[in-house]
């Protein structure tokens, strides 16, 4: 590779990528909190989150200490 030449992905790594960008189909699961439609299906374990919640939750933890 000539080091004046950018470098390029291959079409399956970008593949990839695009594959594990896209939005999960279906019903989604409600944040644990609020109540609002999250990023997750309604399959996932746990306590699901929404965006808002995850980024307070992130704030709150990330404050204390």
């Amino acid at each position: 590779m000539d080091e004046h030449e950018p470098y390029c992905e291959t079409t399956e790594i970008q593949a990839a990528g695009q594959e594990a960008q896209t939005p999960a189909e279906g019903p989604f699961a409600e944040c644990v909190l609020c109540r609002a439609p999250t990023e997750y299906p309604e399959t996932v374990k746990g306590a699901p989150l929404c965006p808002v919640c995850e980024w307070r939750e992130a704030e709150r933890t990330a404050c204390s200490g």
